[in-house]
């Protein structure tokens, strides 16, 4: 309780304050709209249900982005982290496109792809596969050679050192990455809705930008960091009851 009054009580005070901010005649309403007339926007979007379509586009498009990034992320940082030919093929590829800002590669992808969600989907998972990949590429690589060697002594396989060793070891690691990838989607999925697109929260911002309806545009940011939040939340609670011996430092 003493915990969840911590958590509200500022938010409260920050939603007072931008209240009274608002009809305090020093700045536009029309530009800084009060909470009240943002809260009303939002019941509207519910009420015609655009805010759970718009939601639903966003999370497809995450999902699946978040998932394709990851799973190319964890296979070829297994492999780099653990086999020097394919860290001499791969590395050199993956450190030319790392540094690339994600958002810039979505002009070409427009081109590549079309409009359609594919070029969001890719947009994604190209950005989230670096820090997954990272990651994981450390993890393996951090492993103490000590338990190799103990594990080559008792004449394990090459496939049980991977399967008792390798992947747990690494595990930490790649939950790390897969948690910052899933920060850098929504990123994503946000740029990647403003053009281009006929529906998802990026969407409806870009939309309300248009006709200056700066109440709705404020409802669907604050959907989009409540959703942000509450899918790293559940992503930490499902990762501390499937490892319980991962605790992250910041819940």
């Amino acid at each position: 309780m003493k915990k969840f009054l911590w958590f509200i009580l500022p938010i409260i005070f920050l939603l007072i304050l931008w209240e009274m901010i608002s009809h305090s005649g020093f700045v536009s309403i029309t530009l800084f709209p009060p909470p009240s007339k943002v809260f009303a926007s939002l019941w509207e979007m519910i009420i015609s249900k655009t805010i759970f379509l718009d939601l639903r586009d966003s999370l497809w498009r995450l999902i699946l982005g978040l998932f394709l990034g990851s799973a190319f992320g964890v296979i070829i940082g297994l492999f780099t982290g653990r086999n020097k030919i394919f860290e001499n093929i791969f590395l050199p590829i993956i450190q030319i496109f790392r540094p690339l800002p994600p958002v810039a590669i979505i002009p070409l992808v427009i081109i590549w792809f079309g409009i359609d969600d594919g070029a969001k989907i890719f947009s994604i998972a190209f950005a989230v596969f670096f820090p997954v990949w990272l990651n994981t590429h450390i993890g393996v690589g951090r492993i103490a050679q000590e338990f190799l060697w103990s594990a080559k002594l008792l004449t394990a396989s090459s496939i049980k050192i991977f399967h008792k060793i390798v992947f747990p070891s690494a595990i930490p690691f790649i939950i790390a990455g897969i948690r910052t990838g899933i920060a850098v989607a929504f990123v994503m999925v946000f740029v990647s809705e403003l053009s281009g697109a006929s529906g998802g929260l990026g969407y409806r911002i870009s939309i309300s930008s248009l006709t200056y309806r700066i109440d709705e545009m404020i409802a669907a940011l604050i959907v989009l960091g409540a959703l942000g939040a509450l899918t790293d939340q559940l992503f930490v609670f499902a990762t501390n009851k499937i490892f319980p011996w991962i605790k992250f430092s910041i819940k």
